[in-house]
């Protein structure tokens, strides 16, 4: 991982601009790379005056949108129906699961959308949902990008006001950050065990079932 970072940082260093929007995309669709330790850096050689402060930014938001846009298109080719196909085969799943999530998404899409950019680890996995649902692509784009350019902002302009210390955010954010991803995974433990919990009841309630039709 710190490889990786520190190939991400040197490309940065290298080739400026595209270095940043580079470095950003990698770090959407491989969540890992924390965007806390590229965005401060390219504040902090913005403020080297390597390239402006909006330049940053907007180098920063081409990644975020790039990224986004490609998890967004897998999203879309797998589909909600081929998602049934996959739910129906998987124990503990019902199809019904699968026909919830994409009526909540419908409904609160752009919402999650724009505040998952400020959610380590959501930040990326939310375009993929965005993507089975078949939201607008410009709708997906202007909150995507409206997201994207707050937090880019935000964390570019730290690294350009803290100057050489800019790591400092980094020693801040990442206890927030593993917080996030525990909660995160707790809350997928507690889906797991939902799901286990009701499979037992039905095993025991031949009456308490969903029908699922034939899917193909």
């Amino acid at each position: 991982m710190n490889t990786i970072v520190e190939w991400v940082l040197d490309l940065m260093d290298r080739i400026g601009g595209p270095g940043i929007a580079l470095g950003i995309f990698l770090e959407n669709v491989f969540p890992p790379i924390p965007s806390e330790v590229i965005l401060p850096l390219a504040g902090f050689t913005a403020a080297q005056g390597r390239y402006s402060i909006v330049e940053a930014v907007l180098w920063a938001t081409l990644g975020s949108v790039t990224g986004a846009l490609l998890l967004y298109g897998i999203g879309a080719a797998l589909g909600i129906d081929r998602l049934k196909v996959i739910a129906h085969r998987m124990p503990l799943v019902d199809v019904a699961d699968i026909d919830k999530a994409d009526a909540w998404f419908t409904k609160h899409g752009p919402k999650a959308v724009f505040l998952g950019r400020f959610v380590p680890g959501i930040r990326s996995i939310i375009s993929i949902p965005a993507g089975i649902d078949r939201m607008p692509v410009a709708k997906f784009l202007g909150y995507t990008t409206a997201g994207s350019l707050i937090w880019n902002s935000l964390f570019v302009w730290i690294g350009f006001q803290l100057g050489d210390r800019y790591h400092l955010v980094e020693q801040y954010m990442d206890p927030i950050s593993k917080v996030v991803y525990v909660l995160i995974v707790l809350a997928a433990l507690g889906v797991v065990a939902w799901m286990w919990r009701r499979s037992v009841r039905r095993s025991h309630d031949p009456d308490d079932h969903i029908d699922v039709e034939t899917l193909e």
